[in-house]
């Protein structure tokens, strides 16, 4: 029976080597012709509501990260200065936002937003890169009451780890801590106690839990696998009881496994024809909090979790949705580049180069999804030129705006 969600992987396995023309020479002159269509197809006004996500300043932090390549120096300043400008039509929209708590979100809203700024602007040596950054700090105190969104506060596109997230972002880029110590621990301290309220108002038979919109999500968009790995991205910060709570969650997660996927929400049932192999939900995502838990325990059993959420998505990751890294084909093939630094095995590197030959395909260009905006990060070509650059530097790929190895 025909799978809805992906293409069959006709590749064979890796046998020693690498795919031929997929080095650095053939490989550049094609993210620059993306950049350059990308560019061609943004809307002459509009677009700056959608966040990171799906608006334009998505496409500013891929304009970032292309400019921070080697490969790619001179386009640097080009890339840059566009970036900037985006930016700013997008810093302005979010400083006139009424609602406190769209502009406190990561992806959908200004934290984010915010992060992404002030990374253009610290490597254009700009004086605005201060103002961003004291816009960002304030939106801590937004999020830190216990129920700040009705929604649920906790999850990682509008709620508290997501900026959190955003933190670690400018930790990694800046190498500089954003937030003061007592505003961290503030921030997580609302987690944990938002997990724990919950787990008990729900007789849950483990320590810490959430939901979002009533659905106990477990994958890394909405739900507890990245809760979970921004709180141990923090842990420093954790009390020994807390980082208890944290580890234990882990290893229930751990547990909750189907055949090498995760259901999108908790006591689901994974049906294998239709289940979902994506970054937002399933193993694709999931992924990330067992090797963020691997390099800081260097317990195999996280990195043999890992290891298996590597085989699922070699199966089943060449997606239908599209080419971006939230539901598409560059999600999937992240976690062959996380797998590649974590393992060192070549297995992993040809993998990605599969999938990356894959989007140039036939097949995948008449079977995949329409676009609705092919611009934007998470869904359209800005996520797939991130995986594309980072395919050109594997020890530095990091799936965008997710740090793990910070």
């Amino acid at each position: 029976m025909e799978n809805k969600r992906c293409f069959p992987n006709r590749f064979s396995d890796y046998k020693g080597n690498l795919v031929a023309g997929q080095g650095r020479e053939p490989g550049a002159p094609l993210v620059v012709s993306t950049v350059e269509r990308i560019l061609g197809e943004l809307p002459a006004q509009g677009g700056q509501e959608g966040g990171l996500y799906g608006g334009l300043a998505g496409v500013a932090y891929m304009l970032y990260h292309v400019s921070q390549c080697p490969l790619f120096s001179a386009h640097r300043d080009s890339y840059l200065r566009r970036a900037a400008s985006i930016i700013e039509s997008c810093v302005l929209h979010y400083d006139r936002e009424q609602d406190r708590e769209t502009r406190a979100s990561f992806l959908l809203g200004g934290a984010g937003v915010y992060a992404v700024a002030a990374l253009i602007y610290k490597a254009l040596g700009l004086s605005d890169f201060s103002r961003v950054l004291a816009r960002f700090r304030a939106l801590g105190d937004v999020c830190v009451p216990l129920g700040f969104l009705e929604c649920g506060s906790d999850e990682l596109f509008v709620g508290r780890s997501g900026y959190l997230c955003a933190a670690l972002v400018m930790r990694q880029k800046l190498g500089i801590e954003v937030l003061t110590a007592a505003q961290i621990r503030s921030v997580c301290h609302a987690i944990l106690e938002s997990g724990k309220q919950y787990s008990k108002k729900k007789r849950k038979p483990f320590p810490l839990m959430y939901s979002y919109y009533g659905t106990e999500y477990l994958g890394a968009a909405h739900g507890l696998s990245s809760v979970l790995q921004m709180l141990l991205s923090y842990q420093e910060y954790l009390q020994p009881a807390e980082r208890d709570l944290v580890w234990q969650s882990v290893d229930f997660l751990v547990n909750q496994e189907q055949n090498c996927n995760w259901p999108p929400e908790l006591g689901e049932v994974i049906e294998r024809e239709n289940e979902l192999v994506h970054w937002c939900h399933g193993a694709p995502g999931i992924a990330y909090l067992f090797a963020k838990a691997y390099l800081l325990s260097k317990k195999p059993c996280y990195l043999d979790t890992c290891i298996r959420c590597g085989e699922l998505t070699w199966e089943k990751g060449l997606l239908k949705k599209g080419p971006g890294i939230c539901h598409g084909v560059a999600g999937s093939a992240y976690v062959f580049l996380l797998l590649y630094r974590l393992t060192g095995n070549s297995k992993y590197m040809y993998r990605a180069q599969r999938f990356a030959e894959f989007l140039s395909s036939e097949e995948f260009r008449v079977g995949s999804h329409t676009l609705e905006s092919i611009y934007s990060l998470y869904e359209g070509l800005s996520g797939t030129i991130c995986f594309l650059v980072d395919l050109l530097q594997p020890n530095q790929a990091e799936f965008p705006l997710f740090s793990i190895f910070v």
